[in-house]
Order: structure tokens, then sequence, then C-alpha cells
């Protein structure tokens, strides 16, 4: 297929890597001059990548980004053309999805919404999942793209739930990992070995695939970010948006968001959200740590 991919970060880069591994005609653009893709043509302007192409794939930072390369200067909506079809891998409010969809609609193209999940090691891998909303038939269409970049796809229903189930999706992920944070730190506070508790934690129903994925690199002090802070801060907020226009209270989620914050101001948005532990570390005057670390 012709595809436009909008987006070169740590997950766009991968993804438009595995289209075009994959033999899809494949063109790049990127806000950030000079990131390239093997296989793929590089170009000036969102509005030169969408020219001739069946498919515009999206994969930018928040709401504004989405709105700026679909509808700003040089953006992809004066190359639109009946029967293409937008899809956005961002993570971005649903109500603007909906408003969005509406717009394109009117020249006759299909907007669907595939956020995912699987992080930095997913997209590399071509293993990402996507929480996809939008008609059935423009998936089906969808699905060639989806087998090169992903290994599943749920649709949770029509246009801007994908969008809805993604923020329901990192509300938990960021709950879980603060839990995990606050163990962490208490344990080691009261002297108690933090592999070992992670150990434990693997042979009971504590278990999680956040705490899987997450523990080796809190137990190593790595923090390079799979999933930036300052990325995992914009979706709880989205979250706090979203949870306010349906008369929604979400107070765990509220405290949490202030935990962002200030791990923001202390300089670690660029790191992975693992690092908002540092900030109960300083808190509790310890650090965790594994024994090989």
């Amino acid at each position: 297929m012709r595809v436009a991919f909008l987006g070169l970060g740590i997950m766009g880069h991968a993804m438009a890597t595995n289209l075009a591994k994959a033999g899809h005609e494949v063109t790049v653009w990127n806000r950030t001059p000079g990131k390239q893709v093997e296989g793929a043509r590089t170009t000036a302007t969102p509005a030169e990548a969408a020219q001739g192409v069946e498919v515009v794939w999206l994969c930018v930072s928040d709401t504004d980004a989405v709105e700026n390369v679909l509808f700003g200067p040089d953006g992809v909506e004066q190359s639109l053309t009946q029967g293409m079809i937008i899809a956005d891998s961002s993570t971005i409010s649903p109500s603007a999805t909906l408003k969005f969809a509406e717009r394109v609609k009117g020249n006759g193209v299909a907007y669907v919404d595939a956020p995912m999940t699987g992080s930095k090691i997913g997209a590399q891998n071509g293993s990402l999942v996507f929480i996809v909303g939008g008609d059935e038939a423009d998936i089906e269409r969808l699905k060639p793209l989806f087998a090169a970049m992903g290994k599943k796809i749920f649709r949770m229903g029509e246009t801007s739930k994908g969008q809805a189930t993604k923020l329901a999706m990192n509300l938990q992920i960021a709950l879980i990992f603060e839990g995990f944070a606050e163990a962490l730190t208490l344990a080691t506070k009261l002297g108690v070995d933090p592999g070992k508790l992670l150990s434990l934690i693997e042979a009971t129903m504590v278990r999680s695939g956040v705490i899987d994925y997450k523990g080796p690199f809190v137990l190593a002090r790595d923090f390079t970010p799979n999933f930036p802070l300052r990325l995992m801060h914009k979706d709880i907020r989205l979250t706090l948006e979203a949870a306010k226009e349906a008369r929604v209270k979400l107070p765990a989620l509220e405290t949490v968001e202030e935990i962002y914050e200030m791990a923001t101001e202390d300089g670690h948005k660029d790191l992975d959200y693992a690092a908002t532990l540092t900030l109960l570390e300083k808190w509790a005057g310890v650090q965790v740590k594994g024994n090989a670390a």
C-alpha cells in the first residue's frame, strides 16, 4: 500500500521502518528534519508526504501536533482525496478526535484512531497491540499495515473509542507503577531487599505486566526512556480532562499527576516515566537498587 507516515519519534521511526520492510511504498515526514527511514522517501511537509497515498498514518506527540499536521500550513488536508484513510497512533483527546474525523469526512476521507501499547521494544519488533476506533470496513483495509507493525488489533468501537480506551489503559499503568514505586521505596526504607521483593511479587497475585517490564530496569537504575515521563504526564492530563468532560472523578490519578508535575520540575521529563521513583526516594532518603546494580 502507499502510505505517508508522519512523526518519526521513539515509536514512529520503528513503525515506519517496519512498514517499509514489509514492502509498502512509504513516504515519511518529521517535524525535526534529518531523520531518515531506510526504504522510505523523505518529504519536506505533511502535505507533500500525503500526495497520492492511500493511507496517512500519524504518530506525533499530542492533540495540538495532530491538529497542526492535519490542518496547519502545509498540512495533510490540502492533499486529501476521496477514499483515503487517516490513521492516528498518537495518544490524544477523544473529543478532538471526533472533531478531526468530522472535518475530513467532508473530503470523503475515513478516520481511524489507532493508539497502541507495547513501548519502544514492541515498535522495533513489530509486536505492538493496537487499540482501534473506527468503521470495520476501514479497519479491514488497514490490516496489512497493522500486521507489519503489530501482533494484535482490538476494535473498541467507532471513531474516538480507541483513544478513550488508551486513556483508560494508561490510567492503570500510571497507578500500577506508582503503587510499585511506593512499595519499593517503603520496603527499602524498612530494610527489605528490593530484588527479593520483586521475586515475591512475580510469584503472587500482585504480579502485573507493568511490574514484569519495569522491575528489572528500576533495579538496574536504568531510566533510559522507553516511554518518556513527559508523554505519560501528557496522557495523565488528557485522561483527567476527558474525565472532567464526562463528569467522572479520578482522585488517585489526580494525586499521581502531582507526582509527575514535581518530577518534571526536578528535571526528569525526558527520562522514562519510571523515574518518578526518584522523587519518592528523595523524600524517603533512600535509593532502590538490586544487589547487582
